[in-house]
């Protein structure tokens, strides 16, 4: 356990029965999450950021259906609607009964038929393109703690990732081997924010919510630990933010009982439930809108459960390396795949 660990948390014990800032209680206290939604948001959608055919033109709004991806531009124009164009639209302009009114007219009408595409033909994008924020929560399950020797935080523990991070499912990670070799997976509960929120209370918390993703926290431990403690360098080298493949809207996902994993080469490194959380995802909006205003198209990284290399016996820790194929899944949100090179 490194000392800059030790120092970041120091005076952490134990979650208390209410924990003193900001009254919050401890995940597990609380029932599950409840499942309403804002105003302005999509509802029982599967949406995700794509090109068609090799990754040529523009990325755009995609709806994973029945009969195929519908690209939502596409069918806006077939059938003379207004709809959001691309994922970033639909966060910031609220624009989700526009989108579920196209998604239902496209389903029934075969004006549509040409904007259905495959989904094997298709390149991914990061499902959020451009968030103003993207805010992660460190030792945020109770096994990750312990498996790294660290206390349980009595609050979230906060960083931040860039844009310049974000990646995309079946993307590739260039590893920096130049500046580090100590490469470690995080599969990760991701939340997009939906509708901005200022101090907002915890009950009301999910009402700011648009969807949940899958994500890797992917890090260079050496670089976050044996640089001064310098979490913020071994969290952001470029595309170390897969994202996706989906964001599954909001109103069918309870963030707080999800089955998640990480596997390497086929071999399962991480399983967990976020039911593990120490904070949960009402309390961690909550916690960070007290002092930092979420805005639409934000996006949270919630923390990752044990099974990380990092927590491994020093003997036992085989880093990442080029070549290595990762996959990382949540219940009812997708599987995230992407290669090291």
């Amino acid at each position: 356990m490194k000392p800059t660990r030790r120092h970041i948390l120091k005076g952490a014990t134990a979650v208390a029965a209410v924990v003193a800032t900001g009254g919050m209680v401890p995940a597990h206290a609380e029932g599950a999450a409840g499942r309403k939604l804002g105003k302005g948001m999509a509802k029982g959608l599967t949406l995700l950021t794509f090109r068609s055919g090799a990754g040529n033109g523009d990325y755009r709004l995609g709806v994973k259906t029945p009969k195929g991806i519908l690209d939502v531009p596409e069918a806006a124009r077939a059938l003379h609607m207004h709809a959001p164009a691309t994922m970033d639209d639909l966060l910031q302009n609220e624009d989700g009964p526009s989108l579920n009114a196209l998604v239902e007219a496209a389903l029934k009408s075969s004006a549509a038929k040409s904007a259905f595409v495959k989904e094997e033909s298709i390149s991914y994008g990061p499902v959020v393109m451009r968030p103003e924020k993207i805010v992660c929560v460190g030792l945020n399950y109770r096994r990750h703690a312990q498996e790294t020797g660290a206390p349980i935080p009595k609050q979230p523990v906060l960083f931040s990732k860039f844009n310049t991070t974000l990646n995309h499912h079946n993307g590739t990670v260039k590893l920096p081997t130049e500046a580090a070799v100590k490469f470690d997976y995080e599969v990760e509960l991701v939340i997009v924010i939906g509708k901005e929120a200022k101090n907002i209370a915890e009950a009301d918390a999910v009402l700011c919510v648009a969807g949940y993703c899958t994500g890797n926290d992917f890090t260079a431990r050496d670089l976050q630990y044996e640089t001064g403690g310098q979490w913020l360098i071994g969290k952001t080298p470029d595309q170390f933010a897969p994202l996706g493949p989906y964001m599954v809207t909001a109103d069918q996902v309870n963030g707080d009982n999800l089955k998640l994993e990480c596997r390497v080469n086929g071999e399962t490194r991480q399983s967990s439930n976020t039911a593990d959380m120490i904070f949960n995802c009402r309390q961690i909006i909550h916690y960070i809108s007290r002092v930092i205003t979420l805005r639409p198209g934000d996006i949270i990284y919630t923390g990752t459960p044990e099974g990380v290399i990092q927590g491994k016996p020093k003997d036992k820790q085989v880093w990442l390396k080029p070549g290595d194929k990762i996959a990382c899944s949540l219940e009812s949100l997708g599987e995230l795949k992407f290669e090291l090179v």
